[in-house]
């Protein structure tokens, strides 16, 4: 029905009206600094997690990441 830029102008239009404009470079900042995070996490790698593994000796493995 609309194309996408009448999508986007409408969806900008709505934010502006629930946020205001005195709000929308604060909200703007926050995701800039969310995304700046996310492309961080993934250039460090993986965090180490923990696998629990009971074959043997009854005890749980040790700290392991993922390749």
């Amino acid at each position: 029905m609309f194309g996408k830029t009448e999508d986007l102008v409408i969806v900008l239009v709505i934010v502006l009206v629930l946020f205001g404009a005195k709000k929308l470079p604060e909200l703007s900042k926050g995701i800039a600094e969310s995304v700046k995070e996310v492309r961080s996490g993934f250039r460090d790698g993986p965090e180490p997690t923990r696998t629990a593994d009971t074959s043997q000796s009854g005890k749980k493995s040790e700290v392991t990441t993922k390749a």
